[in-house]
């Protein structure tokens, strides 16, 4: 289908059986995202909530919820978006086969943005932001968010639309020191689109021009996500994906998406900030208050019926997480076209998306060599941590597929085929001192930690261990050890205080094993708060060893010392138990949680869906 706006969406998924409207009026103010957080984990459907308490306007969240709903969404156009891509990334796959890809330049001639003449549409009416459904998403969030913006500026240096970045950066609408209905905090890192723009706009010592679109045909809420190729535009992806061109116009010197349900156009000036945050954000913690640019508000408007479309995020799986694997499809094979030899990178959602990647690259460099150690794959690990948002990584796992199949996406059988060849005293490699996601508060400072690589190749060097050794099991002031898979095991200690007390603690840690005798069959130690929380599932282990641990801070090693500056140990110990200067964990409202009750009971509008 090609919507022309989100309403047409709407429509169309509920008579498909893919959406249900909510009757009774409900609260912005934590509700509404509760009941979205529970209908997403019972796999339910798209939710429009038509009577939001304190606005006129609708909202509808959980539309991608799920990759086959998104697909659903997309079903006229997917193919077409996908070829698109493949061109990009691979412009011969024309000439290999040209009868496949005969119509995609057509598609993409018919993708470029319109420009209308006319100004203002005549569907929009001017507003305000206290007008907007003010939607606040966790008990100890800043304000209310717009979770869903695409947020659109252009280059200064080139202005026009094909020099534009569209973008999703959370929006702050209320709350904090911002003056409601002037002032909106957009939080992003200077290294993105839109942050190349303020900062040449800096150095004109002009303010920057910025336009936050919400809502609209969802192929534009999914086009300010993409990681494109080079040189293919936001709102090109935006057209081809939509079937329809982007549809613009100028107001005021503001851009003006012309299918958008609301629009808040405003300039940010030259180093003016104010305290962003908290929010409730997807490692499953909240990122907390920071100086971020502060938006001057120009003119809000809505489109005539407008819906405020919306997500929640926080521990994974949520919402983000259908969106990636969506992206991960219409890409498919960018990062081998990107760095060659690459045949795979996974980050992995289940432990915040940038904390953990996983690879599988090529050792092509020595085939003549009957003992094999990682070579090739180290060039390929410092490609990949230096590569777009792969660089905000901390953990890197790789490995080169040689005698059987493995996959990045087989989490326990990944992990044991790289912990059973995996020589800690020379496969391990740190960079200290570097940056990491400004939403992962592991680290040093903000935006500031350290990074790690495990690489590991060849004939396997042990026989992982598939119960907890005897020598773990008897370790004077630490207990409670539980197998997490083969060759990872995890132990309870005391609650962290200080490094300094961790230091002395975990190196006597290390010294109780090594008296014991060698323990190879266990590379892997996880220090914990919880061992039966972390050991019950593979996805707590991602989460709580992958989040809240800095690679040069928090790894220790049995045995451990320096060679020529290389670390290297034979069993490497996490320190996964929560530190002080971490930031809090998100957990539901009792009483929020008690409220939505009403909606799930029989006869209510939700009364139908079946809670996991």
């Amino acid at each position: 289908m090609n919507y022309r706006n989100i309403e047409e969406c709407v429509n169309d998924l509920e008579k498909h059986g893919h959406l249900v409207r909510i009757h009774e009026e409900v609260d912005p103010e934590l509700e509404m995202a509760a009941i979205h957080l529970k209908v997403f984990e019972a796999g339910g459907p798209a939710l429009l909530f038509e009577k939001v308490k304190g606005s006129k306007f609708r909202a509808v969240s959980n539309l991608f919820g799920t990759v086959e709903r998104s697909k659903f969404i997309f079903r006229d156009t997917w193919e077409t978006a996908q070829n698109v891509i493949a061109l990009r990334n691979d412009p011969m796959k024309a000439l290999k086969n040209p009868l496949k890809y005969a119509g995609t330049g057509l598609s993409a001639r018919r993708a470029l943005p319109l420009k209308s003449m006319g100004g203002l549409p005549a569907a929009f009416q001017e507003i305000q932001i206290s007008d907007l459904p003010l939607i606040k998403h966790w008990p100890e969030d800043g304000g209310a968010f717009v979770t869903l913006p695409q947020v659109y500026s252009e280059d200064p240096d080139k202005p026009g639309i094909m020099n534009s970045n569209l973008g999703m950066y959370r929006v702050q609408l209320s709350g904090n020191d911002y003056e409601m209905n002037k002032e909106v905090g957009i939080h992003y890192q200077i290294h993105r689109g839109i942050g190349v723009h303020q900062d040449k706009a800096n150095k004109q010592g002009k303010p920057l021009k910025v336009s936050i679109f919400i809502g609209g045909p969802p192929a534009h809420t999914l086009s300010a996500i993409m990681p494109l190729p080079e040189g293919m535009s936001e709102l090109t992806f935006a057209g081809l994906l939509s079937g329809r061109h982007f549809r613009y116009s100028y107001v005021d010197g503001f851009c003006i998406s012309n299918d958008a349900d609301f629009v808040i156009t405003g300039e940010i000036y030259p180093e003016e900030t104010k305290p962003e945050g908290p929010f409730g954000d997807h490692l499953g913690y909240y990122s907390l208050t920071h100086p971020f640019p502060v938006m001057r508000v120009h003119k809000v408007y809505a489109r005539q019926g407008a819906i405020f479309p919306f997500t929640v995020v926080g521990r994974p799986p949520q919402e983000d997480t259908a969106f990636g694997a969506l992206i991960h499809e219409l890409t498919g094979d960018a990062i081998k076209q990107e760095i060659p030899g690459v045949k795979e990178v996974h980050a992995l959602d289940a432990a915040g998306v940038h904390p953990l990647l996983f690879a599988i690259g090529s050792e092509r460099y020595t085939p003549y060599q009957q003992i094999k150690q990682p070579a090739e794959i180290l060039t390929m690990a410092n490609r990949i941590l230096g590569t777009g948002q792969l660089s905000l990584a901390k953990f890197l796992f790789i490995t080169a597929e040689e005698k059987r199949a493995i996959s990045t996406h087989h989490v326990e059988d990944f992990l044991t085929y790289i912990l059973e060849r995996i020589d800690l005293r020379r496969d391990i490699h740190f960079y200290t001192n570097t940056t990491i996601d400004t939403l992962d508060y592991s680290g040093t400072g903000l935006n500031t930690g350290s990074k790690v690589v495990f690489a590991a190749v060849g004939e396997p060097k042990r026989e992982l261990c598939t119960e907890v050794p005897d020598i773990l099991k008897e370790l004077p002031g630490f207990g409670e050890p539980r197998l997490v898979m083969p060759g990872i095991v995890v132990i309870q200690g005391s609650k962290f205080t200080s490094y300094t007390e961790a230091q002395q603690e975990i190196n006597g840690l290390s010294e109780a094993i090594g008296e014991k005798g060698a323990l190879s069959s266990c590379p892997m130690i996880i220090f914990a708060d919880d061992s039966a929380f972390i050991s019950a599932t593979v996805d707590n282990f991602l989460w709580a060893t992958f989040t809240r641990s800095n690679p040069s801070h928090d790894i220790y090693g049995v045995n451990s010392f320096y060679d020529y500056k290389h670390w290297a140990c034979d069993n490497v110990i996490i320190d996964a138990r929560v530190k002080p200067h971490q930031a809090p964990p998100l957990i539901p409202d009792p009483k929020v949680e008690k409220n939505i009750e009403r909606l799930f009971a029989k006869g209510a509008s939700l009364g139908g869906i079946r809670l996991s």
